[in-house]
Formats: structure tokens, sequence, C-alpha cells
């Protein structure tokens, strides 16, 4: 017998997410409850000016008290795909845009609270272009040693989660890359 939604009732709806209440029946029987967000995805950009250095932002996140270390990402728009808000996000929140993208991969960074998808994305060959925050975003961009970044990533400076991924993400696909990178976009 699979899952079975025996209920489901909205609890909440913002402008980025929705919270749901779903009384379940598993597949061996057992009746349980879940409070689901309910996420359109995302996108996330790790965007190196040059194969040694990466973009970082240094941005205030309210929900964990104060500024962190992380890489340019977005929520989708309505009906926007992965590697269109990817491409919108880099220059509103960096000043940069690129003509090389590689797809990372994808990750689900709470499967057990979250439907969300995260998807990761290399950007290259960055040209300077306009930045254009929203108005409730405080971010300062930074030009750091990629090799830097991961050092920040294993003490403790970077803690986000999604940036932790695609920066590793990054990390593996460059060094499989022998000479010219092979971009996909």
């Amino acid at each position: 017998m699979p899952v079975t939604i025996d209920s489901r009732e909205e609890i909440f709806k913002g402008k980025a997410l929705q919270l749901n209440h779903e009384r379940v029946t598993l597949e061996n029987g057992v009746k349980t409850e879940y409070e689901i967000l309910i996420f359109p995805g995302a996108s996330v950009i790790v965007p190196l000016p040059d194969r040694e250095t990466v973009l970082l932002l240094r941005q205030y996140r309210h929900a964990t008290g104060g500024d962190i270390w992380e890489i340019p990402a977005g929520t989708f728009d309505a009906g926007e795909k992965p590697l269109e808000c990817a491409k919108r996000e880099l220059p509103e929140e960096t000043g940069y845009s690129a003509s090389k993208w590689h797809r990372l991969g994808e990750i689900i960074p709470i499967p057990g609270h979250s439907n969300k998808r995260v998807h990761l994305f290399l950007a290259m060959d960055l040209e300077k272009t306009e930045q254009n925050l929203d108005i409730d975003e405080i971010v300062h961009v930074e030009k750091v040693r990629f090799d830097d970044a991961i050092t920040m990533i294993l003490d403790g400076r970077i803690m986000d989660a999604k940036s932790i991924c695609a920066l590793f993400m990054a990390q593996r696909f460059l060094a499989s890359q022998e000479g010219p990178l092979q971009m996909y976009f």
C-alpha cells in the first residue's frame, strides 16, 4: 500500500513559502502527521571571476541574527526554470553576469520538513554589470581566493548549507577538468 494523504490543511501562506499540516497513512498502515514547508525552489551560483577566485556574499539574514557568508542564490519566480533564476540572480546580487554556465547538481536541504530543492550552478567568464538588490537585501560582495573559501567552510566561517554543498561540488568539478573548462550552457 503506498503512502496516502488523508488530509491536508494550509496553515500559512506567505510571499515565499507555505506551511501545510498533513495527516497521512504510511505504507505499513501507521497513521502520522507532518508539517511541511512548501517552497517553489531556488538556484545557487558559484561565481568564478577566474579559476582561483570566487565571489562570496556577506549578507544580513534576520533568521540567523546577523551577517553570514554565502554565495548568490534566489527563489524561483512563477514559471521560472533553474538556470533562468541563476542568470537573473547573479547580476542582481553581485553586479556580475556570466557567459559560461555549468550545472553542478541539486540538493534537498531539509527533506524531513520541506519539499525545497536547490539547483547548483557554476558561473564563469564574468563581466561587470549593475547590481540590483531587492530593497530588503543588505549584501557585501567580496572576491576571495577559492582555496580560502574552502578554508572558511572548514573553520566554520561559512555555515550556509547550500553554499557549502555548491562550493565543494564546484571544487570537485574544477579538479576533474584538464585544460580549458568544458561548459554546458
